[in-house]
């Protein structure tokens, strides 16, 4: 299961997620994270420098290009949400603290 989560440089989840300067791209299979990689995306600058329909498409195209199955998060707008709905992608809201921790936990779902 592929899981893109917003992610500190501490490892720890970043709050925003339509705002995240930084995202992790996980497989995740049987439990433990097969693969890990960290990808500076500057969504907090680019989010106001054009119409909100503008950085949804940005959002989706990376999600669309890295294979994201969920995305986990603390908080995300009911725009994103539905978008990423409408995509066919999981969202696992109210996440926080450990990300690596976080996206083992939301394959457990699945």
């Amino acid at each position: 299961m592929t899981i893109c989560i917003p992610v500190t440089r501490d490892g720890q989840i970043d709050p925003r997620w339509g705002r995240a300067q930084r995202v992790a791209i996980a497989s995740v299979k049987d439990g433990r994270v097969e693969s890990w990689q960290e990808i500076d995306v500057g969504w907090g600058t680019a989010h106001d420098a054009g119409p909100e329909g503008q950085h949804h498409a940005r959002v989706a195209r990376f999600l669309q290009e890295h294979g994201v199955e969920v995305v986990v998060a603390n908080h995300m707008g009911p725009g994103m949400a539905q978008m990423l709905s409408r995509m066919g992608i999981g969202v696992r809201l109210g996440a926080s603290g450990n990300a690596r921790e976080a996206v083992v936990g939301a394959a457990r779902v699945n």
